[in-house]
Parts: structure tokens; C-alpha cells; sequence
């Protein structure tokens, strides 16, 4: 059930039964510049396809030309507050906004960014969170409430789609699993357009993704999603690691390497996750359907492995094996560099 209908931000679709685009947002402060370009650069590096940046100010907005002309990957103006910001990043060719309409203040200034959405033909993320929800919503339903989420909703796509516009994307952020996915189910049963799925204040890493994985895995499965960010404390990167990791275990995605690590036992002759983390390390970003295993000694590891295209099982004696047999065997060392050689062959 993906949207029927679709967006183009940048060269990069949503919806319309596309491939489900993994994105992330800049953690850098705004102002830091070549800080921001080389953030953007490390998620370019990971396989972020789409990234969004704060946009607090004027100055951060003018200097939106400056940061896509030094970047490849599509960005998005996240925008509160001052519509002025999202008609500056528009300006400067930005390839999405993401507005709270409720947050902008009157209507005119909505109508204001609509234009310029539609004159340089971006899309437009109407991005609601229970932090942000009208007063009226909140005293009638509470702030967690999907149905609060949808009505709200419907208020802000009908004020786009009376100007005629509808090349819109939507989300509606909770830190609460369930709420996210009752939540997109509603919104999916009422609107056509391309859905942006995310649980907002997820926490740190291991936490953010649990309850991704929790919110996601029942939502994807049934069609329901267009574009996901995994909301992490940490590092951006982790980020799109932590999608592509949900997105490979449902299938959704065959482009990225799908890395098998064994969890070590008594009869582990190395330290796995020291081997298994230099081999991620050197992964990160490849755009190859790739079943990569990383096990912890010879005598289980390429038969536990057995399907991987190309594995290596650490011991005194380093064993390198493709489709579970043996092709040649050293040292870790020797093993691992030309395990990684391989696979850029591959």
C-alpha cells in the first residue's frame, strides 16, 4: 500500500511504489559550515540518499547554494517558525521544506511558501509531532493520540490542496511505537501522498533502534511508508546503518550488503566483534546486494555461513571462504585485506 502518488526531491523518489528512501538529519550546529558539508559528506559515504538540515536563521538559510554546490545528496530545509527562512532556502534551491503550517503563524505566510514550493516545483513535508500539536487538538484528544494526529492533519493538507498543491509528503512524529503506527495507518487510509515515517526522541542508539525496528517492521510489512529516519543521539551515520538494517531484514531493499556476524562462544579462537567492526567499517556505503558473514572460528563458520558470498572465519589459521567453501587461508590480517578486495571485485 505505498502512497499512489509520488515526489521528487532532487533525483531521489518517493512513493509511487518506489523504493523506500532512507534519510537523516544533520546533528552539526548550522551555522559550522564546512562542518555541516562534511557531515553531509560522511552520510553520502553511508548510503543516506536524502538529508535535512535546521534551518534557525537567515544566515543559515543563505547559505544553502553554498552547501548543495560542495554536496551531491538531495537537501531538505527543516523550518520553524519564520516562513521568510523557507522562502530563502527555496531561493537558494533547496530541494524540499519541511514546515509545521501550525507553527508558522497566519495563513498568508503558509500561502506564501506554497507559492514558492510550486514556482521552483519542490515538495513540501507537512511534519506534525505531539510536541507541536494545535491547543484546540490537544484539549480535545491529548497530545499521544492518533486521531488527534489525523484530524490535525487534514486541517493542514486541506489548506495546501485548496491553493491547488499537492506535492506533499507527510509525517506525524510520536516517541511511542504504537502511537507511530496507528498513527500512519490512519493517515495511510486518508491521503494519497508519499508517507515520511519516523519515531521522534527515539533515544540513543540501541534504543532509537528498537523502537524504530518496533514502529517500522509493522508498518513496512504492509505497505504503509515511502521514506524512513531513524531518530538516534548519536552519530548521523548510525543512522542510516540502523535503516538499512531494517529495511534488509524486510526485504524492502537489495542494494546494501547484509553483514552475517556470529555471537561468539567458548570455541571462538578470535575476538569477533573487533573483526566484524573493521569489516563494517570498510563496507559502509556499498551499494551491492551482499551477504558478507564475519564468524568466530574455522571448524563452524563457513558451513553455519554457508549461503553468504563471501565470508571469513577467524583462528590461529584465518579461514576465507565463498558459498561456503574454502578459498584460501593465513593470517587475519592477510585474510581480511584480501576478503575486502574481493568484494570491491564483486
Amino acid at each position: 500500500m505505498s502512497s499512489k502518488l509520488s515526489v521528487r526531491v532532487g533525483g531521489v523518489v518517493m512513493g509511487g511504489g518506489a523504493p523506500v528512501v532512507v534519510q537523516s538529519m544533520v546533528k552539526t550546529d548550522s551555522h559550522k559550515t564546512e562542518e555541516v558539508i562534511k557531515e553531509i559528506r560522511e552520510l553520502e559515504q553511508s548510503g543516506c540518499e536524502v538529508v535535512r538540515i535546521a534551518v534557525p536563521d537567515m544566515d543559515v538559510a543563505k547559505k544553502i547554494a553554498y552547501i548543495k554546490k560542495n554536496t551531491k545528496i538531495p537537501l531538505v530545509a527543516d523550518i520553524h517558525f519564520d516562513y521568510r527562512l523557507a522562502l530563502e532556502s527555496i531561493k537558494q534551491g533547496v530541494d524540499k521544506v519541511r514546515i509545521n503550517p501550525g507553527n508558522i503563524g497566519e495563513r498568508w505566510k503558509v500561502k506564501e511558501v506554497v507559492r514558492a514550493a510550486r514556482d521552483h516545483g519542490i515538495p513540501i513535508r507537512i511534519g506534525l509531532n505531539s510536541g507541536s500539536l494545535p491547543k484546540d487538538i490537544i484539549k480535545k484528544y491529548g497530545r499521544e493520540s492518533p486521531h488527534g494526529f489525523l484530524e490535525a492533519m487534514k486541517r493542514e493538507v486541506e489548506f495546501l490542496e485548496e491553493y491547488g498543491f499537492r506535492n506533499i509528503v507527510l509525517s506525524a512524529k510520536s516517541p511511542y511505537p504504537e502511537v507511530v503506527i496507528e498513527t500512519y495507518k490512519l493517515l495511510a487510509k486518508a491521503f494519497p501522498y508519499p508517507l515520511h515515517l519516523g519515531v521522534t526522541e527515539a533515544g540513543l542508539a540501541l534504543s532509537s533502534a528498537v523502537r524504530s525496528t518496533v514502529a517500522f517492521y509493522e508498518l513496512l510489512k504492509n505497505g504503509i511508508g515511502d521514506t524512513i529516519r531513524v531518530s538516534s543521539a548519536g552519530k548521523s551515520s548510525i543512522e542510516v546503518e540502523i535503516a538499512y538494517e531494517i529495511l534488509l531484514s524486510l526485504n524492502l531493499r537489495k542494494d546494501y550488503p547484509y553483514l552475517i556476524v556470529c555471537p561468539g562462544c567458548g570455541r571462538k579462537e578470535i575476538e569477533v566483534e573487533e573483526l566484524a567492526e573493521k569489516v563494517r567499517k570498510n563496507i559502509r556505503g556499498l551499494r551491492k546486494n551482499l551477504k558478507i558473514a564475519v564468524m568466530g572460528c574455522p571448524v563452524n563458520g563457513p558451513g553455519e555461513a554457508q549461503d553468504s558470498d563471501i565470508g571469513i572465519a577467524g583462528g590461529k589459521i584465518t579461514v576465507l571462504f565463498k558459498k561456503g567453501k574454502m578459498v584460501a587461508k593465513g593470517n587475519e590480517e592477510e585474510m581480511l585485506n584480501l576478503m575486502l578486495s574481493l568484494i570491491k571485485e564483486l
